[in-house]
């Protein structure tokens, strides 16, 4: 077998290992952050949970740093008293973002993780089977339920050769996207293997398995082997390694190979981490702005990289050059190793350790000016300025732009300063910080919650309705992400624990008119449907994007296709995910048509086709949906709590077989 089937079948709870199939997964660990762990919190205490049953769960506050006013505030204090509640460690506010943080102090090989932010398969770098998904199913999973998914296929993906100098972990990503864009691993896992494994740190490979999220793959997955073993080593876990590697004989069901000594610096141009080029053909472009750090580029030796390449030198006087450090370990690391101080004379901004500009909360760049960054997308608006031209590259492609004041291949650095390539030398072991690390607490149940004024309880929702007669709302088309469905950024983030408030940025991006239009719908038709192109709600986990249209009275998508994680939220809530069984039928359907829906339950519970009708242009349209037996109950009872309260799940699962380990 290869790695990722020795680690599904060891958590095999449910289901055969046949692709397509769905099948049910024994987790380990979860993983939350404040800007969907809120409504996790929220999840559970609906569900009337006393603690959770899995082997370690850990709450971290890494998105939205920013306490403009109350909300911020009051929700730290409301994740923590929820973490003593329900027995989660809770990593404090400035610790760290929470990849890099799980991955350096709780991720083990062979064992499974969950998180609630869809870059969690950051953690397949040290062996681990990491998904991201959707708040609610993280939660089921909290309370002891599997993890449902559709058996995805594994693609093989062969390393060979070693990277040259100027290129690194991030141009390896990169060229995948070059490749397969942000559609082409949808439900595959993506294993990589080979010699070049040799020269691939495990934080090289975190960068790479962050990123395969961005090509709409299931997970990534790397062995653990003796670059998993030292890394371990040098967090002070040593005892924490078990090998994992994939049998000599291990077969994929697709391949693809990668000769590294090839590679050259690459970027991904506006506004699609899939729009990949060689950094060469967009070089001498003026860039405004230069952001290094995220959960795409964590490690020491990525700040490091970038220290030693602006040391004794001045950053462009036309460069916001800005250091979002990955945790507060690493900021201490950077100090020992006399990298602090080179970035700071540089003209570094250097701001917490965080997320923050990722998704827009802060360190927004001018407008229709180009801002370079080690980030992980850059979908349009993610960045907080609507007309924003971000480019994704690497920390050394990053740190070039930042010297010279526009788009430099980093291998000019050479001819440009005499340069010669920094070979980065870590610390061992590393200097650790636990202390931001609060620990489960005891006797929970006597645990108050502490709720601030902006806090909401989770919105009750009705079953699903035999017949709909709605409006149309919006026509959108491909490759929609969450972040255009549901923005993040300062202003609308501060609601995440307040669907009511939140609600009023829906498709807010795509058409301000919106949230209005939908209140309307609700209140005349009883409800509203969205028609979509493929790759319906890629990106983000965040299943805001589901919930809140859901309270303004969604009642369907009708797709060409879905993206993984934003599918799976759309059924968790009572959204029926609907697909065009001819696509073609997407060209005639037009913002206004009312669309008549009938027999919705009878057909669900007899497994019947889905009729369409536009009542507007007087077509039928035949509609599909790939919803297991169990996602349509789910359905039927309008969302998945709304089950959990009726069937009360037993939450004993059997044990699986042992990990096959070599």
């Amino acid at each position: 077998m290869n790695v990722t089937q020795k680690l599904i079948q060891s958590h095999l709870v449910s289901g055969n290992m046949s692709a397509g199939e769905e099948i049910g997964l024994k987790i380990d660990q979860s993983l939350t952050q404040d800007a969907t762990g809120t409504m996790v919190m929220l999840e559970l205490e609906a569900m009337g949970l006393d603690r959770v049953k899995t082997e370690l769960s850990a709450q971290y506050v890494d998105h939205n740093l920013l306490q403009t006013d109350y909300k911020n505030a009051d929700d730290h204090l409301f994740l923590r008293s929820a973490c003593q509640r329900f027995g989660i460690w809770y990593s404090r506010p400035g610790n760290g973002i929470s990849h890099a943080v799980h991955m350096e102090r709780f991720g083990i090989p062979g064992k499974t993780l969950i998180g609630s932010d869809s870059h969690t398969p950051a953690a397949g770098s040290m062996g681990m089977l990491a998904f991201g998904a959707g708040g609610i199913d993280v939660a089921m999973v909290m309370a002891g339920e599997p993890m449902y998914i559709k058996m995805p296929r594994v693609l093989g993906v062969k390393l060979s050769g070693q990277l040259p100098d100027w290129v690194s972990a991030k141009d390896v990503v990169l060229e995948m996207l070059r490749r397969y864009d942000v559609q082409g691993c949808r439900g595959i896992v993506i294993e990589y293997y080979g010699s070049g494994l040799n020269h691939l740190s495990a934080m090289d490979r975190h960068v790479i398995a962050n990123m395969g999220t961005e090509m709409g793959a299931t997970t990534t997955v790397f062995p653990s082997d003796q670059e998993v073993k030292h890394f371990l080593e040098t967090q002070q876990r040593g005892h924490d390694w078990v090998e994992l590697v994939a049998d000599p004989e291990a077969k994929y069901d697709l391949y693809d190979e990668i000769n590294l000594s090839e590679l050259e610096p690459l970027i991904a141009c506006p506004s699609s981490p899939g729009n990949v080029v060689p950094v060469r053909d967009v070089a001498g472009r003026p860039v405004n702005q230069v952001v290094v750090g995220s959960s795409a580029n964590p490690g020491l030796r990525d700040f490091w990289m970038v220290s030693r390449l602006v040391q004794g030198r001045m950053a462009s006087d036309r460069v916001s050059f800005d250091v979002n450090p990955t945790s507060r370990q690493l900021v201490e690391n950077l100090a020992a190793m006399d990298a602090f101080i080179p970035l700071i004379h540089a003209g570094a901004r250097f701001h917490q350790a965080g997320c923050l500009g990722c998704i827009g909360m802060g360190q927004a760049p001018a407008s229709q000016q180009i801002s370079l960054r080690t980030m992980p997308r850059n979908f349009p608006g993610r960045s907080g300025t609507a007309d924003d031209r971000v480019y994704l590259c690497s920390p050394e492609t990053a740190a070039a732009a930042a010297l010279t004041g526009k788009i430099t291949d980093p291998r000019e650095l050479e001819a440009l300063y005499g340069m010669t390539y920094p070979q980065f030398v870590p610390p061992e072991p590393e200097m650790t910080n636990t202390d931001m690390l609060v620990p489960p607490g005891e006797n929970n149940r006597q645990i108050e919650l502490e709720k601030g004024p902006n806090i909401k309880s989770f919105p009750e929702f009705g079953q699903l309705p035999e017949s709909l007669l709605v409006p149309v709302l919006l026509k959108v088309k491909d490759n929609i992400s969450t972040d255009e469905i549901m923005p993040a950024g300062a202003r609308v983030l501060p609601f995440r624990s307040n669907i009511p408030g939140i609600s009023q940025f829906v498709y807010y991006l795509e058409d301000e008119t919106f949230p209005e239009r939908a209140k309307t719908a609700q209140a005349t038709f009883g409800g509203h449907v969205v028609v979509a192109g493929d790759n319906y709600a890629q990106g983000s986990s965040r299943e805001h994007a589901a919930i809140a249209p859901r309270y303004l009275g969604q009642v369907a998508v009708l797709a060409k296709s879905y993206a993984r994680i934003g599918w799976q939220n759309l059924v968790n809530f009572g959204i029926m995910p609907l697909e065009f069984v001819n696509p073609a039928d997407y060209d005639t359907i037009d913002q206004g048509d009312t669309i008549r829906l009938d027999g919705l339950r009878h057909s669900l519970s007899q497994e019947k086709p889905i009729r369409v009708q536009n009542v507007t242009k007087n077509l039928t349209y035949e509609m599909t949906h790939s919803l297991s037996d169990r996602q349509r109950d789910i359905m039927l009872h309008g969302g998945l709590i709304n089950r959990f309260k009726v069937t009360q799940p037993d939450f004993e699962l059997k044990k699986p077989a042992e990990l096959p380990i070599q």
